[in-house]
């Protein structure tokens, strides 16, 4: 033995995190549906096919509110609202918030219940260029509806300069 082992906090944290991370499954990821760019509402692994477990998609009941002209993507207002009466029986469970063209499709997800009271939010979201955001509910019976606005960004957020 060469000597005693100095075993310190850090030491301990930082063997702990790199077994941890030697566990993951990283190549998995790359092969993540929310991170392919398959169309929304297309057949295979898509977006719409990995929230909804392959459950149809119906338009209506969702209202997705962009400014039709946004000067800046860095922040867009958007709100939605879905028409529920929000009850016990009937209720918006969640509301996925999808980018057609963000590098990160899926920008938002917003779980509620019986208890909000009110199937809306409303947040600021960005935006890398101008595209059709879609506004996906789950409601409490199993059923999604979609909502869908195009917005025209002038100045886009989320891409890398290279």
């Amino acid at each position: 033995m060469t000597g005693p082992i100095d075993f310190t906090r850090r030491a301990a944290l930082a063997g702990a995190g790199g077994a941890l991370l030697a566990g993951l499954p990283f190549g998995s990821w790359a092969q993540s549906p929310l991170l392919k760019p398959s169309p929304i509402g297309g057949t295979g692994t898509s977006l719409t096919d990995f929230l909804t477990g392959g459950t149809p998609v119906r338009l209506g009941r969702v209202r997705l509110d962009l400014p039709v002209l946004a000067e800046n993507g860095n922040s867009v207002p958007m709100t939605v609202t879905v028409d529920s009466p929000m009850t016990s029986g009937d209720h918006v469970k969640a509301i996925h918030l999808v980018s057609e063209r963000n590098p990160v499709r899926l920008m938002a997800s917003f779980h509620l219940g019986p208890w909000s009271g009110k199937a809306e939010v409303a947040s600021r979201v960005r935006l890398a260029g101008s595209q059709r955001v879609f506004a996906l509910a789950q409601m409490s019976d199993g059923s999604f509806w979609l909502g869908l606005a195009d917005v025209i960004v002038t100045l886009s957020a989320c891409i890398d300069e290279s």
